[in-house]
């Protein structure tokens, strides 16, 4: 049997959760499938019963009804369709957005021919939770560090192709279950301002603007360049104002950020903001209150900013028990029917409950009968639903589609393997490299050891939430290394995997004596770090700075590469003021190209791997440093707001070459809300072909304006060859100038300064490389709404 055929077999097999409300028959592929439905009242609150056959999944192509008429205009279909809806049908499809067998799928309507659907998917860095094999790309935050707004986009794609390929093969299976669909929930662009949240490896870092971009790209990615139809569906989360704690040192299920306005629109919007500019078809409201408000009945979120302001037109999905929180952990609401009105009213449209059978969105048709919804009003709220199943292709015939065709053949075929190694690649940051002891030239190091918890950490190095594949797929560390260098000696010497709660020191001693090269890795993993896991400290956990110190005590004349991987900040300041060692990686959680990424940053391979990625957020350089986890405010955080130094800062990295830049050049005087055209050059003045991160910051002269120190105005990684100059042109929006205000946006006159170099400006470490300045005079001054 082939994989594809395998696959289907299984699906089938795992459709077995849905076997209350379905019934399979032995399958053929080539086969129809009939499925018998009952959805009863205790299961989903409305009595049908049919025996229905879907071709290849899909209902059969009769033009009954004119949402079914492909001619018709989206919204004239969407009308029609949601008109010939009862009331308890809308209810059940608004309240079934997963997750697990009670809540999942959104029902089919047989009398309509409208089939079952999953809104519950993730495919962020990879199609992950649905069963079957997936490319695994570095988690978010590695791939943040690539800088690169294309790197973004090719991973979106290739998840996007993989997790449309699957779904595809799902439905014509005949399974529904969790995580089978076509609506992934990401990207997550929330903004990293604690270094010890524990989900920051889900994030692309702490600027608002970068992660907007990124998030842009990564729309773009997913939803594919179809005319007519989407590949698959993205949603932006988690909205709003949710940054941590995730359990320190409160639960993030009751916990409520208190935001000023001026932080609300400087920092936490912006990317949001950008989503809906990039076409995104949902959001996600988050689990936190914001100033009071729990943010699934928080109208001030989904409906005066995000509908009213930013003309937002899709649906929007709780967080997995958002909505049953607002009654068990927020104490805000007492009743089913309260809050499933208060969310509805508020401008909620899915709910994705922890799986209960009659969770809160089933009491919407009692909120109706009790005047605290408004039917006309659920109506509109449902239609952004089968708007984006229409979008998807689901009422339109396959063959129309060319989406449609895509299968699970395409799982981590070669082109996809190819493209995962590269971005793991570029998602490395060097961060030490004492007299160029990078890169490495295998055939001088005989004798080779590797050291740490991360050494051959299979279970780790991909992060939090990772796609689920084969064993095969992947390289560890250890396994990347002995292709480079055969006789590499590894022992474990951490108990507890990354918590090394205990450490064998006898062993750490026996690797580091009489070596040529040592590898040290160390680092957190989710283990540490993750969802529903936040940090106490930025320090290494458990024994794993003492394993470094023994390392340097025995290693003699050895030299001493430590790799990284981790999400939030670590404290090696120790290490890194320590001459004995070399060289410092940092590699995140490069996913299953960990392996072969590493020995092609550690050898510059080919020539064509010199380190370009840049720190996504900035690491302290003590912890006395940071605010508190739970307070909100932005004074003291990120680069844009910290005014001490820092260990590493946001978009620093180091090369295997230097980068002159030159030639600095732009109007002086522009207009608000004029963008902000500039011309530079930049050289590569080493012997090593690389690429380099472009960085652009603005600052503002009149420090009495409520604004940031500097903030990035613009980011591109390119590639210089040894020798080469480019010339390169940007713009800078003219957004990138403006301020919050007393409830509007303001672009004051006055003069700001421009950095553009390699890093940012004034920094306790930087790269090898300059950085150019102009100032440039704004002439007048204006207000305005979002709309600029």
């Amino acid at each position: 049997m082939n994989f594809r055929g395998l696959f289907l077999l299984t699906a089938l097999t795992s459709a077995a959760s849905l076997v209350q409300c379905y019934t399979f028959p032995e399958f053929s592929e080539k086969q129809h499938i009939s499925f018998k439905e009952d959805i009863s009242v205790s299961r989903h609150g409305i009595s049908a019963s049919a025996s229905i056959r879907w071709g290849s999944g899909n209902p059969p192509r009769q033009v009954d009804y004119p949402f079914q008429n492909t001619s018709l205009p989206w919204d004239a279909r969407v009308d029609d369709l949601v008109s010939r809806l009862s009331l308890q049908e809308i209810m059940v499809q608004m309240a079934r957005g997963g997750a697990g067998e009670y809540t999942t799928p959104a029902p089919a309507i047989p009398r309509l021919g409208i089939p079952p659907y999953v809104w519950n998917s993730n495919c962020h860095r990879g199609d992950q939770g649905a069963w079957g094999n997936a490319t695994a790309f570095p988690q978010s935050i590695g791939i943040a560090a690539t800088f690169s707004s294309k790197a973004v986009f090719d991973v979106a794609s290739v998840a996007s192709i993989e997790t449309r390929g699957k779904h595809n093969d799902f439905v014509k299976a005949g399974s529904f279950a969790t995580h089978t669909g076509a609506s992934c929930f990401n990207p997550m662009i929330n903004v990293v301002r604690d270094p010890r949240w524990g989900r920051i490896q889900e994030t692309y870092g702490e600027d608002p603007y970068m992660s907007g971009e990124l998030a842009a790209n990564v729309l773009k990615g997913l939803h594919g360049n179809h005319d007519r139809f989407v590949r698959v569906t993205g949603s932006c989360v988690i909205f709003d104002v949710y940054s941590g704690p995730e359990n320190i040192p409160s639960p993030r299920e009751s916990f409520d950020a208190k935001v000023t306005d001026e932080d609300m629109h400087m920092t936490y919007l912006p990317g949001f903001k950008k989503c809906v500019e990039a076409g995104t078809y949902s959001f996600m409201c988050s689990y936190n209150s914001i100033n009071g408000v729990p943010a699934c009945v928080n109208k001030k979120t989904m409906t005066d900013i995000l509908r009213t302001a930013w003309k937002f037109k899709g649906y929007v999905v709780s967080d997995q028990g958002a909505i049953e929180f607002v009654i068990s952990k927020h104490k805000y609401l007492h009743t089913h029917v309260d809050v499933a009105a208060a969310a509805v009213n508020a401008g909620c449209n899915l709910e994705l409950s922890n799986n209960e059978p009659f969770n809160v969105f089933m009491s919407i048709v009692e909120a109706v009968k009790q005047g605290k919804l408004n039917e006309s009003l659920v109506r509109q709220r449902v239609k952004p639903l089968f708007y984006t199943r229409m979008r998807l292709g689901q009422f339109d015939p396959p063959q129309t589609n060319p989406y449609s065709s895509l299968d699970s053949s395409v799982v981590n075929n070669p082109e996809h393997k190819e493209k995962a190694l590269e971005v793991a690649t570029k998602s490395f940051v060097l961060l030490k490299n004492v007299n160029n002891s990078l890169p490495l030239d295998p055939s001088k190091f005989k004798k080779v050891a590797l050291i740490g918890p991360m050494a051959d950490n299979y279970g780790q190095m991909f992060g939090n939430l990772p796609p689920k594949q084969s064993r095969s797929f992947a390289k560890t560390p250890l396994q990347g290394l002995k292709e480079i260098f055969p006789n590499l000696q590894y022992k474990p010497v951490c108990h507890e995997q990354t918590k090394c709660t205990e450490l064998r020191k006898e062993t750490v001693q026996q690797l580091s004596e009489n070596k040529d090269l040592i590898i040290a890795a160390l680092g957190t993993g989710p283990v540490v770090e993750s969802e529903f896991h936040d940090r106490e400290n930025l320090e290494l956990p458990g024994h794993q700075k003492e394993l470094l110190q023994d390392i340097i005590k025995y290693k003699g004349s050895a030299r001493l590469v430590v790799l990284l991987f981790n999400a939030g900040p670590l404290n090696v300041t120790f290490a890194d003021d320590d001459k004995n060692v070399a060289a410092i990686l940092e590699c995140f959680f490069p996913g299953q190209s960990t392996g072969d990424a590493i020995v092609n940053v550690l050898t510059n391979k080919d020539g064509k791997n010199s380190p370009a990625g840049r720190l996504p957020n900035t690491w302290p350089l003590t912890l006395s440093q940071v605010p508190q986890m739970v307070n909100y405010s932005m004074k003291g955080r990120t680069y844009r707001y910290m005014t001490g130094s820092a260990l590493y800062s946001f978009g620093y990295g180091l090369s295997y070459t230097n980068f002159e830049y030159q030639a600095l050049s732009l109007e002086p005087k522009v207009k608000a809300g004029q963008d902000i055209r500039v011309d530079l050059s930049v050289s590569n003045i080493g012997s090593v072909d690389s690429d380099e991160v472009i960085q652009c910051y603005l600052s503002w002269k009149n420090k009495s304006l409520p604004v940031p120190i500097r903030q990035l105005g613009y980011f591109e990684r390119v590639h210089i060859q040894a020798g080469q100059q480019i010339q390169h042109s940007l713009t800078i929006k003219a957004q990138r100038t403006a301020y919050w205000k007393d409830d509007s946006w303001v672009i004051s006159k006055g003069t700001m300064g421009l950095w553009c170099g390699g890093q940012q400006p004034d920094q306790r470490k930087s790269a090898h490389s300059n950085i150019v300045y102009a100032d440039f005079e704004i002439t007048d001054s204006i207000t305005y709404s979002d709309d600029l």
